[in-house]
């Protein structure tokens, strides 16, 4: 007998929950990282591990696995999956709170095939990268409206405008950063300069009208870490992220490149972020986010 979707503890998809200090070995596992003081804009991204967790209930995992209408085939069949919990976090301390989310990453990696980790503002990326530091030609794929790349904002090095040029100063591993969907009039130049003189892949929303020559771009044969902001969605699509920016993409374009980056590479893990519940009253945004994990399992899994 399983619980309906409104019912029941929660836990990501009804997955059993384990503590990061004991012995586990799983397919899957997720951390929730509950930060978002590094914010530019509009706070409440603290809330989204427990609002996709939630949403995630509508898609909870039977034995059996899901039926697939297009192929015929169950997907997920057999999937172990543990849900971690969340990092406990300092409420004022980010040095701190980088530290511990880093630590809870290198946890949760040692014992699963492929991290999923819930956001939390963007910043949350780069300590959850050095985790990853010991992963040969690490190559990240980045579905975002911003660039992320910032050097100093507000007078700090750690917002969520610079985790990939923290990432790319700390871990000599990071080969390669591929970023899809940017967008919007606040663009920092010296960051996209930086970003091109590491010889970074940027790709333009409107580069997307020909989503053949995107996916020709996209990293093969690497170890591919993928990072998701909501913020690369349309508002329209997704309006529960703190700076969204219009005329983005729309579901089916986000997950073709998500599905086509899984099977061109080896995925390492995956981290989804800037989720703002409270600005979508409707819930449908957590619902799409959900949905878009266990979507990615399926390819990744398949």
């Amino acid at each position: 007998m399983t619980h309906l979707p409104f019912s029941g503890l929660i836990s990501f998809a009804r997955a059993p929950t384990i503590d990061l200090s004991s012995d586990f070995s799983s397919d899957v596992g997720v951390l929730g990282i509950p930060f978002d003081i590094a914010l530019g804009f509009r706070p409440g991204a603290r809330f989204a591990p427990r609002a996709i967790r939630e949403a995630s209930l509508r898609y909870a995992l039977p034995p059996e696995g899901f039926y697939d209408l297009r192929s015929g085939k169950r997907k997920l069949a057999g999937l172990q999956m543990v849900d971690a919990g969340d990092v406990i976090l300092p409420s004022l301390e980010p040095e701190l709170a980088r530290d511990r989310i880093t630590e809870a990453a290198k946890q949760l990696k040692s014992g699963v095939k492929f991290p999923v980790f819930l956001g939390g503002d963007h910043s949350v990326s780069y300590p959850i990268l050095r985790a990853f530091s010991d992963v040969e030609d690490l190559h990240i794929v980045q579905l975002d409206a911003h660039l992320d790349f910032t050097d100093i904002r507000n007078d700090t090095r750690f917002s969520n405008s610079s985790p990939f040029r923290r990432a790319c100063e700390d871990l000599p591993n990071l080969r390669h950063v591929t970023t899809i969907g940017l967008r919007g009039l606040r663009f920092d130049e010296e960051a996209v300069q930086a970003a091109r003189g590491k010889g970074h892949t940027l790709i333009g929303m409107w580069d997307c009208e020909d989503l053949q020559a995107v996916i020709g771009q996209l990293p093969v044969g690497q170890n591919v870490y993928l990072t998701f902001d909501v913020d690369v969605l349309d508002p329209a699509v997704l309006p529960a992220t703190s700076s969204p920016e219009v005329d983005g993409m729309d579901y089916r374009t986000a997950m073709t490149l998500i599905r086509e980056t899984v099977r061109r590479n080896h995925m390492v893990g995956m981290d989804v972020v800037e989720m703002t519940p409270n600005l979508d009253a409707s819930g449908n945004s957590n619902l799409l986010i959900a949905r878009l994990i266990m979507e990615t399992l399926t390819e990744v899994f398949s």
